[in-house]
C-alpha cells in the first residue's frame, strides 16, 4: 500500500516534468491536427468554407473549452487528493465530474438550436455564410458529451500520474478524424460527399473514438478498479459543491478568452470584404493549437504537480518548481518558433490557397510568433495559480487581460480598420496582462492559506 500511496506524489524534476508533459502535448496536439486536417481538406474544397470554419471552429472551440475549464478544476483536485494519498477521493471527484460535465453539454447543445441561430444571423453580413455555420453547428455540437467525458478522463490520468495512457486515446480519434474527413467531405469510398457538413460529422464520430479507446483502457489496466470508478454513481452534493466551486471561475473564463477571440473573427467578417484575411486568420488558429501544445502541456504538469506538491506540504519549493516547468516550455517554444519561422511558405502551403495567401500570411505568422514565446510561460504562471486552488484569482487575472484585448482589438479593426497582422498583436498584450499578475501574486505566497 505504501508504494501505491508513492507512486501518486509527484518528485519536483525534470524527469518528472517531462514524463508528465510529453504524453499530454500528444493529447494536446492530436484535437489540434484534427483542426488542422479539417481546415486541410476543406481548404482544397472550398475557400469560402474554410473563411466560414474560422467562425464554426472559434464558437465550438468556446464549448470546447468550458470542458479544458472544468478538466483543469478536476485535475487540480485530483492532484490534491493524490498529493495527501487520499486515493479513495480520487473516485468520487471524478465520478461527479462526469455528471457535470454532461450537465453542461445538454445546456451548450440547447444554445447551439435555440439562440445561436438568430444571433449568427444577426452577426454575419453575408446569410449564405450564416446559414452554413448554423447548419454545420447543429451538427457538430452533439460531440461535446463525447469531448468533455473524454477529457474528464484526461485529468483523472494526469492527475493520478498516469498520462502515458492518454496517448492511445488520442491516436486512435486522430486517425478516425482523418478517415471520414476524407470521406465524408469529398464523397469517397461510396460515402455521400456532405462538404463543410461532413467536417462536422467527422468530428464527432473522432471524438467518439478517443473517449471509447481512454474508456477501454481506463478498465483494461485496472485503472478504474483501482479508484471505485463507475461506482455508485449517484449525486454527490459536497463533491458537487466543491467541483463548482473550482471549476466555475474557470469556466467563466476559459469562456471569456475564446468568445473574446470569436469577437476578433467577427470584426474580421465585418471589416474585410475578401475571404483570405478570415482563412488567415483560422490558420493562425492553427497554428497557436499546433506549435503552442508544448506550452499548454507543461501549463496542464504545473495545475497537477503545484496541486500534489502542496497536497504533499512542501508550499516553499511550489516557485522552484514553477520555474523548471517554465525553462522547459520557455525553451521548446524558441525551437519550435523558430522551425516555423524559416519554413512559413511550407506551412502556409498545405491549405492550397495560392500565393497570395501565403504572401499575406507570412507576416501575420512572424507575430503570431512571438505570441507564442509570451504564452510559454505566462500560461505556466498561470496554471500554477490554479495549481494552487485559488481559481477565483485565475478568472480576476483573465477578466483584466480579455478587458485589454477586447478594447485593442475593436480600436485596430473597427475603428481605424487595420489589417489582421496589427489584429494578431493584441496576443501580446493579452500574454502580457496574463503574465505580471499571476507572477507577482505567486511570487507574494497569499496562497499558502488556501485549502481545497
Amino acid at each position: 500500500m505504501d508504494s501505491l500511496q508513492n507512486s501518486l506524489q509527484l518528485k519536483i524534476t525534470n524527469k518528472q516534468i517531462i514524463k508528465l508533459t510529453l504524453p499530454v502535448s500528444i493529447a494536446i496536439l492530436v484535437p489540434q491536427l484534427n483542426f488542422i486536417t479539417n481546415n486541410i481538406f476543406l481548404g482544397h474544397y472550398s475557400s469560402t468554407v474554410l473563411a466560414v470554419a474560422s467562425i464554426t471552429g472559434v464558437y465550438y472551440l468556446i464549448f470546447g473549452s468550458i470542458g479544458f475549464a472544468m478538466n483543469n478544476g478536476l485535475l487540480a483536485l485530483i492532484s490534491r487528493r493524490a498529493g495527501e494519498n487520499k486515493t479513495d477521493e480520487i473516485g468520487k471527484i471524478f465520478n461527479q465530474g462526469i455528471f457535470n460535465a454532461l450537465l453542461v453539454a445538454a445546456i451548450a447543445i440547447t444554445l447551439s438550436y435555440t439562440f445561436t441561430p438568430t444571433l449568427l444571423r444577426a452577426i454575419l453580413h453575408e446569410p449564405e455564410k450564416a446559414e452554413m455555420a448554423i447548419s454545420f453547428l447543429k451538427i457538430r455540437i452533439w460531440g461535446l458529451p463525447f469531448l468533455y467525458i473524454y477529457q474528464m478522463r484526461n485529468a483523472l490520468l494526469v492527475g493520478t500520474n498516469q498520462s502515458k495512457y492518454m496517448v492511445m486515446g488520442t491516436i486512435a480519434e486522430a486517425a478516425a478524424n482523418v478517415l471520414f474527413d476524407y470521406t465524408l467531405i469529398f464523397g469517397q469510398w461510396g460515402l455521400p460527399e456532405l462538404g463543410f457538413n461532413g467536417a462536422a460529422y467527422a468530428s464527432i464520430i473522432a471524438e467518439f473514438v478517443g473517449m471509447f479507446v481512454i474508456y477501454i483502457v481506463i478498465h483494461q489496466k485496472g485503472i478504474a478498479q483501482r479508484f471505485a470508478l463507475f461506482k455508485k454513481l449517484s449525486w454527490d452534493k459536497q463533491n458537487a459543491s466543491l467541483i463548482t466551486a473550482m471549476s466555475a471561475p474557470l469556466v467563466f473564463q476559459h469562456a471569456i478568452s475564446i468568445m473574446s477571440w470569436e469577437l476578433f473573427f467577427i470584426l474580421i467578417e465585418r471589416n474585410q470584404t475578401a475571404d483570405t484575411p478570415q482563412a488567415i486568420s483560422n490558420v493562425m488558429r492553427n497554428v497557436f493549437g499546433m506549435f503552442g501544445c508544448m506550452s499548454w502541456a507543461f501549463a496542464s504538469t504545473s495545475n497537477s504537480m503545484v496541486s500534489n506538491i502542496i497536497g504533499q506540504g512542501k508550499q516553499d519549493q511550489v516557485i522552484y518548481l514553477i520555474n523548471k516547468i517554465v525553462k522547459l516550455s520557455t525553451g521548446i517554444a524558441l525551437v519550435l518558433c523558430l522551425i516555423l519561422n524559416l519554413f512559413p511558405q511550407l506551412f502556409l502551403s498545405i491549405y492550397g490557397q495560392g500565393d497570395e495567401f501565403i504572401r499575406a500570411g507570412i507576416p501575420v505568422i512572424r507575430v503570431v510568433s512571438l505570441a507564442m514565446i509570451l504564452m510559454s510561460f505566462s500560461v505556466v504562471w498561470l496554471q500554477a495559480v490554479t495549481g494552487t486552488g485559488n481559481t477565483k484569482v485565475t478568472f480576476f487575472i483573465e477578466a483584466v487581460a480579455i478587458i485589454f484585448y477586447c478594447a485593442y482589438i475593436y480600436i485596430v479593426m473597427e475603428k481605424f480598420k487595420l489589417s489582421i497582422t496589427y489584429g494578431w498583436m493584441s496576443e501580446w498584450l493579452y500574454w502580457t496582462c496574463m503574465f505580471i499578475p499571476a507572477f507577482f501574486y505567486l511570487r507574494s505566497g497569499r496562497w499558502k492559506k488556501k485549502v481545497i
